[in-house]
């Protein structure tokens, strides 16, 4: 099988899975093709911020937290965050708060099908290609769409409350940010000198794992969430629309 194949196929899946969750208002799909090509360009600038700063993975404990949290996470969810609040959010298409979610998502996997080409050819290069690209096919790129979750769900709100909207965008903010980092430290932290002496890779890992799990689990919760919200707003415009002709 391709290894390009390969390393878009998990992205256009969970898009078409959540594209097909927004039953009720499902949103344009050019919107959703822009918000998918714009987090694609959103690696740019997270890879220079990451590079500048590749020193701060200093084989401590600290540095793989900092590098995980301030560097890595923060400069992928935010640059993804920009995509979100700077397109979708202002479409008018965005009209319910699931949008929120379904948004966060497309802008995630263009950047997550970025990035898991660039992983899987450079391991093919040392004939590792199909062994991450499936790796990554059930865990890093389906983390970065429960990070989205988190984020599109407190942007959806944030829409449609705008006393709050402040607060909540930058909940939505730095809740992927929180669960992007503690993903990414475990995996990072086996290079602190310490813990790889001392810590089986195996454990490190299923720190990451566990943490996905409970990403995953409170995603799965938010987006059944906002489907209960959105059949609702999609009844009561219904029954709105057919009272004059009652």
């Amino acid at each position: 099988m391709n290894y390009i194949a390969l390393a878009i196929a998990p992205g256009i899946a969970i898009c078409l899975y959540i594209f097909y969750k927004d039953v009720y208002n499902r949103e344009p799909e050019k919107n959703l093709l822009i918000c998918f090509i714009l987090g694609g360009l959103a690696i740019l600038p997270a890879i220079g911020f990451e590079r500048s700063f590749m020193g701060t993975l200093n084989g401590t404990v600290s540095g793989a937290a900092i590098f995980a949290y301030a560097i890595v996470a923060f400069s992928e969810e935010f640059s993804k965050f920009l995509g979100l609040r700077l397109y979708a959010y202002n479409r008018k298409s965005f009209d319910e708060p699931l949008d929120g979610i379904v948004y966060a998502v497309m802008v995630s996997m263009g950047f997550a099908t970025v990035e898991n080409i660039m992983f899987v050819l450079k391991f093919a290069q040392v004939g590792k290609g199909y062994s991450i690209a499936f790796q990554r096919m059930f865990l890093s790129v389906p983390a970065h769409a429960t990070f989205a979750v988190v984020m599109g769900y407190f942007v959806g709100k944030a829409k449609f409350d705008k006393k709050n909207s402040f607060t909540l965008t930058l909940l939505g903010l730095l809740g992927a940010i929180f669960f992007h980092g503690t993903f990414d430290f475990f995996l990072f932290v086996k290079d602190a000198t310490f813990v790889g002496q001392e810590m089986a890779d195996g454990l490190l890992a299923g720190g990451a794992i566990a943490s996905f799990i409970v990403a995953l689990v409170l995603s799965r919760k938010l987006i059944r969430r906002q489907r209960a919200l959105s059949l609702e707003l999609y009844k009561e415009k219904n029954t709105t629309t057919t009272l004059p002709g009652a």
